[in-house]
C-alpha cells in the first residue's frame, strides 16, 4: 500500500503537470517534474517505495528512452509486490510506448504479462484496452 502522505503529493503533482503541460508553460512543468522526480529518488529502497510512484514519473517522462525505463522501474517494484494492479496498468503504458517506437515484440510480450495480470483485477476498461491494442499488434 502506499503511504498516504506520498500518495497525495504524487497525486497534486500529477494535477499540476497535467495542467501547466496543457498551458504549455515549461519552466513550472520542468519545476514540478523535478519535485516528482525528488519524491521518488528520496523513497527509493526504503519502506515508502511504490510502484505508483514510478509510474507516474514515467507517465510525465517525455523523452521515450527515459519513460520506458521509468516504467522498467515501476514494473519491477510492482511484481516485487505482487499488485496485479500496477504490473497491467504499467505494462499496458509500456506497450503503448514500445508500440509508438515501433518495438512492436516488445510491446506484444508487455501486453501478454499486462493481460495475465489484469485477468487478476476488476478493471473492466484495462483489460478491453489491452485486448484491444494486442489485437492491433497481431493482426495489424
Amino acid at each position: 500500500m502506499i503511504n498516504t502522505k506520498i500518495y497525495k503529493a504524487v497525486y497534486e503533482l500529477a494535477e499540476k503537470l497535467m495542467k501547466t503541460a496543457a498551458k504549455d508553460d515549461r519552466e513550472t512543468f520542468d519545476a514540478l517534474y523535478a519535485e516528482l522526480r525528488a519524491i521518488c529518488i528520496d523513497n527509493e529502497n526504503t519502506d515508502k517505495d511504490h510502484p505508483e510512484q514510478w509510474e507516474t514519473l514515467a507517465d510525465f517522462t517525455e523523452e521515450l528512452e527515459g519513460a520506458l525505463a521509468g516504467y522498467e522501474k515501476a514494473l519491477e517494484k510492482a511484481i516485487a509486490i505482487d499488485s496485479s494492479d500496477h504490473i497491467a496498468s504499467i505494462g499496458f503504458s509500456m506497450a503503448m510506448l514500445q508500440a509508438e517506437t515501433g518495438q512492436t515484440g516488445a510491446a506484444i510480450t508487455s501486453l501478454r504479462q499486462a493481460k495475465t495480470s489484469a485477468q487478476r483485477t476488476e478493471d473492466d476498461d484495462l483489460k478491453a484496452d489491452i485486448d484491444e491494442l494486442l489485437e492491433k499488434l497481431t493482426t495489424g
